[in-house]
């Protein structure tokens, strides 16, 4: 059987799935959620058994420590994949809510009602969650999906998938509401991004070239970002222990994500007075510095070059640069930034509204982690991706962004003149 020919067959089963799924109802897609949650508890160990072995293969392949990061599982990640579920589970539905209404002059009474998109393409690379988000956010909003994970993964989400079906199975789900395309394969992407007739929307979860290949290849619409270009700008008027603190935690929580840290701009001002201390604590916690080190006194930094402004580094590594106003630092992320999420540090609140103001990056945040580019700490959830787009869904995909709407028109035999 040809490539072709399998990817029609699950675009048409899909197709078939998402026009079953508006007929359940929310209590049951809720329970389905729970399910799922308590069968990831139930089977921790084989989900485990699989992830070791794509998390040693990832290390026999010399991958980066960022990417066996993102990869790998334990107690505390499945018992995080567990809430994440319950937490769906317990959304109100985004389906059927009434956006607007409007009562013409003629009588006619006009709804705005949000409907399911459809079917739903989600790609993802070494991200063992993306495949469980992926799953509870489409099936939260009444949409079939077809996952793909990448090969580096695939025998954790495989186990995952088998488990969801379980679940799916018990609770007699529309068959094949969920399906997952197995081959690892460049060429089944392309397939997959190119059917129209049966996907809805296609959203990629990993690397730039990845992303690149997608965007370049697709017919069917796509919610993505390239990169997390993530900036910290620390304002003349920044408090320098909330700094201290709040930069650390925006690189080192977990570096591999894409809303770490990856620049970190630092006014002039605040450089002659607190610039070297901010530095010290950094490096003294284990972050590598990047920057011209005639302007530093700490004998750690390494020189920078221009390479890394603009670049994701997704490991303990900051760039640095000091700047010389606050234009100069919106300046320079408009230029090397990638519209994911930057922040500013500032006890100056009309410092930090020109910057909200000044960028168009789909998360602008003051004082606070860019860590917190996610959609659960958004109070969504979960979140398929971080879409740095302008039409339909920006910032985290929750389910809330997984519907579209239709007009419902309500008349008593009412005539055009």
């Amino acid at each position: 059987m040809s490539n072709n020919f399998k990817i029609l067959e699950v675009g048409k089963k899909a197709h078939s799935a998402s026009l079953a799924l508006s007929e359940i109802s929310d209590t049951v897609v809720s329970e389905t959620l729970v399910l799922f949650s308590s069968f990831i508890q139930k089977h921790k160990d084989q989900i485990l058994r699989a992830n070791d072995e794509d998390v040693q293969l990832a290390i026999v392949n010399n991958s980066s420590k960022a990417f066996v990061d993102r990869l790998r599982l334990d107690d505390d990640r499945i018992n995080s994949l567990q809430t994440v579920m319950l937490d769906v589970a317990k959304q109100k539905s985004p389906v059927d809510q009434i956006l607007e209404t409007n009562t013409r002059p003629n009588g006619l009474e006009i709804s705005k009602v949000t409907t399911p998109i459809g079917v739903i393409g989600v790609i993802f690379e070494s991200r063992p969650n993306v495949f469980c988000d992926a799953a509870a956010l489409c099936l939260k909003s009444k949409n079939a999906s077809i996952l793909k994970p990448g090969s580096d993964a695939l025998k954790t989400v495989q186990a995952l998938y088998d488990i969801l079906v379980m679940a799916l199975s018990e609770m007699e789900m529309p068959e094949n509401c969920v399906q997952m395309l197995r081959s690892g394969s460049r060429e089944e992407v392309r397939l997959l991004v190119n059917m129209t007739d049966y996907v809805d929307v296609v959203i990629p979860r990993g690397g730039r070239s990845l992303v690149e290949f997608i965007k370049r290849e697709a017919k069917v619409p796509v919610f993505a970002h390239l990169e997390g270009i993530v900036h910290v700008y620390v304002h003349k008027k920044a408090d320098i222990e909330i700094a201290k603190k709040v930069v650390q935690n925006s690189k080192s929580r977990r570096p591999g994500i894409c809303g770490a840290v990856e620049t970190l701009l630092i006014d002039k001002e605040f450089y002659n007075k607190q610039g070297n201390e901010l530095i010290n604590f950094l490096i003294a916690n284990g972050i590598e510095i990047r920057a011209d080190k005639a302007l530093f006194k700490n004998k750690s930094i390494v020189s920078v070059a221009d390479s890394d402004y603009g670049y994701e580094f997704l490991e303990n590594i900051l760039a640095v640069k000091v700047v010389e106003d606050i234009d100069a630092a919106i300046s320079h992320i408009r230029n090397f930034g990638s519209n994911h999420t930057d922040c500013i540090l500032t006890e100056d609140k009309s410092a930090s509204e020109l910057f909200f103001k000044k960028l168009d990056s789909s998360i602008l945040l003051c004082n606070a982690s860019t860590q917190f580019a996610d959609g659960g700490e958004f109070g969504f959830g979960a979140e398929i991706g971080i879409s740095t787009n302008k039409l339909h869904a920006r910032g985290p995909i929750g389910a809330q962004h997984l519907v579209s709407f239709q007009y419902h028109v309500n008349g008593n035999g009412t005539l055009r003149p």
